[in-house]
């Protein structure tokens, strides 16, 4: 599948920019002077009718075929709204992989699938230059890394040679291939899954390319009500994964609209401050070997911009950096080897520094 449009970065077409329209000042004024009453004290100063009805529509549609998994759908929304990329971490059978799948059904956007294998190489992820008898020249036939939601399953089964070439288009969103640089469309997505328990056959991952996911999300097991409605629909026969029942929802212009909504979420100072303290401490801690980066600072701050207003608010409060701050630390960091022979665990560490930490008011 060969994207639309793809030409090298020096001529990729400026995105066009969301403006908001100029509203008239007494009509301002008259909004301003009816939100001070005090049952508006607390209503959001940005309209989220949209974004709500939107994210509510994609739950409904991946409802249709995924039982349960409400904050794992939850924290996946924030990544797409936040325009980050995750990491799904879960033993086999646990629907990580349709879960990827459904989520890239209701955007209605280019997507492709990797199945990452020992054998891999970077050319059949970025693609390769193929040469023209006829024009005695070289094209260049781009890889299944040229869409905008890129699922990669089994990521960590690749040597370190695949998975370096993974870092250029994560973080820069660019592909360059014999001196060419390519940008990607917008929007562009990473969804990668990996089983924890298999050793045969995987390679870990670079703690660089880690860092490029905003998210490292853990799929559980379904709890004993929704295994049994797991059961009883397969059992009455609508328990089928049939992905033409999911509609698509967003369209890549809705989502760059959304996005653009979200980076405008205002933040205090004093939540700044607090993500700062948050990530600055694990680089403090004596359980930890290694601390997270600023580029961790960056992703507690954009996603808890994008929770915000999944949630209805035009703000962001210390519960939103707090509930992402295991999805967003747990794979930045890194446990000294005494901690992780006494059975220690990354999340245990962040629940400590964020019990450690002030929280502002």
């Amino acid at each position: 599948m060969e994207p639309e449009n793809l030409d090298p970065i020096s001529q990729s077409p400026t995105p066009a920019s969301f403006e908001t329209p100029a509203i008239p000042v007494a009509a301002e004024t008259a909004a301003s002077a009816a939100a001070t009453g005090p049952e508006n004290a607390f209503a959001p100063r940005t309209d989220f009718a949209r974004l709500t009805a939107q994210t509510e529509a994609i739950r409904t549609e991946i409802g249709k075929i995924i039982v349960g998994q409400t904050d794992l759908l939850e924290l996946l929304l924030t990544a797409v709204l936040a325009d980050g990329h995750v990491l799904l971490e879960g033993v086999p059978g646990v629907a990580k992989t349709l879960m990827a799948k459904l989520l890239a059904r209701t955007l209605a956007v280019p997507f492709s699938r990797i199945q990452f294998t020992p054998d891999l190489m970077p050319s059949d992820v970025l693609g390769t230059s193929v040469f023209r008898q006829n024009k005695a020249d070289f094209e260049f036939r781009p890889g299944p890394i040229f869409a905008s939601v890129v699922l990669i399953d089994e990521i960590n089964r690749a040597p370190a040679k695949t998975q370096s070439a993974l870092f250029e288009v994560m973080e820069e969103r660019t592909v360059t291939q014999d001196g060419t640089t390519y940008a990607m469309q917008e929007p562009f997505l990473v969804l990668a899954t990996q089983n924890p328990v298999e050793q045969e056959g995987t390679y870990r991952l670079p703690e660089a390319q880690l860092d490029r996911f905003l998210f490292k999300l853990h799929v559980g097991y379904p709890t004993l009500a929704e295994e049994v409605q797991i059961l009883q629909g397969h059992h009455s026969g609508f328990g089928g994964t049939n992905l033409e029942a999911v509609q698509p929802i967003l369209s890549a212009a809705d989502l760059a609209q959304l996005r653009q909504q979200v980076r405008q979420q205002r933040v205090e100072a004093n939540i700044l401050e607090y993500i700062a303290k948050l990530v600055g401490q694990t680089r403090a801690h004596k359980s930890l070997y290694l601390g997270a980066s600023p580029r961790a600072s960056l992703a507690l701050l954009n996603g808890a911009k994008a929770l915000a207003a999944l949630r209805g608010r035009d703000f962001v409060t210390p519960e939103d950096v707090q509930f992402l701050a295991p999805s967003v630390l747990r794979h930045r960091i890194m446990l000294t080897p005494e901690r992780e022979m006494e059975g220690g665990t990354p999340d245990e560490v962040v629940k400590q520094i964020i019990q450690s930490v002030e929280v502002p008011r």
